[in-house]
């Protein structure tokens, strides 16, 4: 047999090996964060507007854009799910100010103490910060109410990639819970005379 047909059926034969090489794993799916399960949130205005302010850096030490479901989202999903326009002039401006995820190193326990026990490795800050403006016709601003949530975790330092989505997920999951009982009450005492009630 030539070399250079022993070469091609080499070559075939590794190209068949690569083909049954296992996939990768598939990713897990998480499930929407909505609130739609709430009641409509009905004001008197015209238009309702979804202004982000906040721009994701997209690099560390934010990591809020890997989050399988980003804080973002789930600001801006609020409104699209809660708030209804229900008058005939004024505007609300829904501005998401921040929807941030900071990841810090934590210090570490070094030596024999340090190796044989699991430590937490890293820290993340969440923050979700709304303003909620309201004018009329002309631009005068007549009322507004802000909103500040926050949560923080820390992860064990052998954790692997799915158990720190799991964690990310349930972060902006409490997240959205706060912001929607933050916002709730923010509303009804800053903004009592734009809802409307039937």
């Amino acid at each position: 047999m030539t070399s250079a047909r022993m070469l091609f059926l080499a070559l075939l034969a590794g190209g068949s090996l690569a083909g049954c090489a296992s996939p990768p794993p598939p990713s897990q799916r998480f499930a929407d964060i909505t609130f739609q399960q709430f009641p409509k949130i009905e004001l008197a205005v015209a238009k309702i507007e979804i202004v982000r302010e906040y721009e994701p850096p997209l690099k560390p030490p934010n990591v809020d854009h890997l989050f399988p479901v980003p804080p973002l989202k789930v600001a801006e999903q609020w409104a699209r799910d809660r708030l209804v326009a229900a008058g005939n002039s004024g505007e609300l401006r829904y501005i998401i100010k921040r929807a941030s995820v900071v990841e810090s190193q934590l210090p570490m326990t070094t030596g024999v103490r340090g190796a044989f026990t699991t430590q937490q490795a890293q820290r993340y800050d969440a923050v979700i910060e709304v303003e909620i403006a309201i004018r009329d016709d002309h631009g005068y601003r007549e009322g507004i109410a802000t909103a500040r949530v926050d949560r923080s975790q820390t992860v064990a330092e052998d954790i692997t990639l799915a158990a720190r989505e799991q964690v990310w997920f349930r972060m902006t999951e409490d997240l959205g819970r706060d912001l929607n009982k933050e916002l709730e009450s923010r509303i009804r005492d800053g903004l009592p005379r734009f809802l409307v009630y039937h």
